[in-house]
């Protein structure tokens, strides 16, 4: 049996690439909690962009708030910017079923109504259950529905991945 390999730094730099083809005037960078919005923080800084990045959380919006319960801190959004008539660019680490980002685009618009709302992401691992696509993702990749691909940050912020059963 293969074990996957997936190197998140040479993929980092594939979704600078694709993020820096899909910025417009005035764009917003928005990172998904925890790992999109250490994504969206580090792309800020090497694509030199005014301003400071956004977060957002899926905590309150999420439907499956009954199984898994409310995180110790259930709100991360922080959206330094106002959102209406803006671009907005979503960046997250890993899509899979689209629910996270369908909770997500809920909490976006409880602040505004943005000008459009665009997806990249590092990781498209398929397996959706929602009508969500991204606009980029630097790869995708097969797993088995048991696993959980998670994006990794050391001491000096470089990325890395671990896949674990759930």
């Amino acid at each position: 049996m293969s074990t996957l390999h997936l190197d998140a730094e040479a993929l980092y730099a594939e979704l600078l690439k694709g993020v820096r083809r899909l910025l417009q005037p005035d764009t917003a960078l928005v990172g998904i909690w925890s790992g999109g919005a250490w994504l969206a923080e580090r792309l800020q800084k090497d694509l030199q962009l005014a301003g400071s990045h956004g977060v957002i959380s899926s905590s309150l919006h999420r439907d499956d708030f009954g199984s898994r319960g409310m995180s110790a801190s259930p709100d991360h959004t922080k959206l330094p910017f106002d959102v209406n008539g803006r671009p907005i660019l979503l960046i997250d680490d890993v899509l899979f079923t689209g629910r996270t980002t369908r909770a997500v685009i809920n909490e976006l618009f409880d602040f505004g109504r943005p000008a459009g709302v665009t997806l990249a992401v590092l990781v498209d691992r398929g397996g959706r259950e929602l009508p969500i696509e991204p606009a980029f993702s630097a790869a995708r990749v097969s797993l088995a529905e048991s696993q959980n691909l998670q994006l990794a940050k050391d001491e000096a912020g470089r990325f890395s991945f671990d896949i674990q059963a759930r």
